[in-house]
C-alpha cells in the first residue's frame, strides 16, 4: 500500500464501506460531506483501483473495495489494540515487574499489599523473589530485581531508599527461661546469655543495630548459633540454644516453646525499606511504589 495512505483514509472508507451513504458516513465521523468524498476519491487514486461503484440510487462496494474492508478492519483493530497496550505501559498497568523481598517482610502488610497489586493490576507479570538485604541490594543494583523490600539497609549509591515501617524490637526467649515470667525485659538482663542471630553477611547495617542494642548496654553478645530465616532461629530458641533480638513482627510466626517480650530502654527502631533504581523511570515500578506506600501508610 502506498506509504501516503494515512489511518485518516483507512477510518473514513470504513465509515463509508459500512454506511454504503455518503452523507450518513459524514455525520458519523463528524465531517462534512464533499470533504469525505474527496478523501475517498484521493484513496481510490493512491491504491489505483476503485473502492466504490456509485450511482446516483446506490454505493456499492467494487471486488477491491470488499476485499480491503476485511483488511482494513483488522489493521484498525490491531492499531487499537496496540495503542491501548501502549497507554497501560504508560499507566503502569502492564508489563513485567520483578520484586525482592526478605523473608520478615512476609510478616508484615506486605502480603495483603501484593495481593491488592495483583488485584488491581492483573496484566502485570509479577514475579516475587525472597533474598536476604545484602543480596537484595546487589540484585537491585544490577537489575536483576525493579523493587526490594529490605530490612535496616540504610541509604545506598545508585538506590532510593525509603521507610515503610519502623518496629520496636523484641527479645525472643525459650518458654521456660526464667525472664519470660516478665512482661517487658531489660537489654542487660541479656549479657551472659548465649544468642542464635542471622549472619552479619546477611545486612551489615540490620546486623550492627541488633548487636548495637547490646553494645549500648554493655555487653556483646555471644553468638552461638547463626541461621538465615527468622523462622530457624526462632525454632532454635524454642529448642532451647539462646536467645534473640528480633523485630516485631517475628510474633506472627507463633512457634512453638517461644515467647516474645518487650525489650526496655532500646533505642532505634528496626526499619522495612523500600528501594528501588535512583534513576528508575518506569511506570510499572512507580505504581507499584505507590501503592505499597498507600498500603503501609494506611496501617494494614
Amino acid at each position: 500500500m502506498n506509504a501516503e495512505v494515512e489511518i485518516r483514509h483507512l477510518r473514513y472508507f470504513v465509515a463509508v464501506a459500512e454506511e454504503l451513504h455518503f452523507g450518513r458516513a459524514a455525520l458519523r465521523l463528524h465531517i462534512a460531506q464533499p470533504p469525505l468524498s474527496q478523501q475517498i476519491r484521493r484513496l481510490e487514486e493512491m491504491l489505483g483501483h476503485a473502492l466504490f461503484l456509485r450511482t446516483s440510487r446506490e454505493v456499492r462496494l467494487t471486488a477491491a473495495g470488499e476485499e480491503l474492508l476485511e483488511r482494513v478492519r483488522y489493521t484498525l483493530r490491531k492499531i487499537e489494540a496496540d495503542v491501548a497496550a501502549a497507554q497501560r505501559i504508560g499507566r503502569g498497568e502492564a508489563g513485567a515487574l520483578t520484586v525482592g523481598f526478605i523473608g520478615s517482610g512476609m510478616l508484615t502488610a506486605l502480603p495483603k499489599m501484593l495481593g491488592r497489586y495483583r488485584k488491581q493490576y492483573p496484566q502485570v507479570d509479577l514475579q516475587l523473589r525472597e533474598f536476604h538485604t545484602a543480596r537484595l541490594v546487589e540484585a537491585l543494583l544490577d537489575g536483576t530485581v525493579d523493587v526490594g523490600f529490605m530490612r535496616d539497609a540504610g541509604q545506598i549509591d545508585g538506590l532510593h531508599v525509603e521507610v515503610l515501617l519502623a518496629e520496636p524490637f523484641v527479645v525472643v526467649l525459650p518458654r521456660k527461661h526464667p525472664l519470660a515470667e516478665q512482661k517487658t525485659v531489660a537489654v542487660k538482663s541479656l549479657q551472659h546469655e548465649p544468642f542464635v542471630l542471622f549472619a552479619r553477611s546477611y545486612g551489615s547495617v540490620a546486623w550492627r543495630k541488633t548487636v548495637g542494642i547490646c553494645e549500648a548496654h554493655g555487653f556483646i553478645p555471644r553468638v552461638v548459633q547463626e541461621a538465615p530465616q527468622w523462622l530457624t532461629i526462632l525454632s532454635l530458641v524454642g529448642a532451647g540454644l539462646g536467645v534473640t533480638i528480633a523485630p516485631a513482627c517475628v510474633k506472627r510466626l507463633s512457634v512453638p516453646n517461644t515467647v516474645c517480650r518487650k525489650l526496655r530502654q532500646q533505642s532505634e527502631p528496626t526499619y522495612l525499606e523500600l528501594a528501588y533504581r535512583a534513576n528508575e523511570v518506569k511506570p510499572i515500578t512507580k505504581a507499584f511504589s505507590e501503592l505499597a506506600r498507600r498500603v503501609f501508610r494506611s496501617g494494614a
